[in-house]
Parts: C-alpha cells; sequence; structure tokens
C-alpha cells in the first residue's frame, strides 16, 4: 500500500513540476517575442539612418547593401 501512496505522491509531484514548466515556457516564449519586436524595430531605424547618411553624403546608390562593392 505505501509503494502504490509513494507512487501518487510521485505522480502529482511530476504533474505539478510539468505544470511549472509550461508556465515558464510561455513566459519565455513572450519574453522572446518582446525582444525579437524590439530588435526589429532598432534594426528598421538603423537602417533609415544609414539610408539617410548615405544621401546626406551624396552616395550614388542609397539602396545599394553594406559590404557590397560597385561594380565598375
Amino acid at each position: 500500500m505505501s509503494n502504490f501512496k509513494n507512487l501518487v505522491e510521485k505522480l502529482r509531484a511530476l504533474e505539478n513540476e510539468r505544470k511549472n514548466l509550461l508556465l515558464e515556457i510561455e513566459e519565455l516564449k513572450k519574453m522572446a517575442d518582446s525582444k525579437t519586436k524590439a530588435l526589429e524595430s532598432e534594426i528598421g531605424m538603423l537602417r533609415e539612418e544609414v539610408k539617410s547618411l548615405r544621401i546626406l553624403l551624396g552616395a550614388e546608390e542609397p539602396e545599394r547593401e553594406l559590404g557590397q562593392k560597385k561594380k565598375k
């Protein structure tokens, strides 16, 4: 009988741990989503700044990607 009682207690503990882990996963997903949105926004602003600086400096190809060389 005590073996059955131990199994029931272990099962409850495992179910509780599972529930807590699922809650933590959801919270981490929300944090990751928030960080992704913030990075996307920052990248958008940086792209606009690069575009503006290229135009300000009279770059010939403002839409040219960073790191690409101009073909001659």
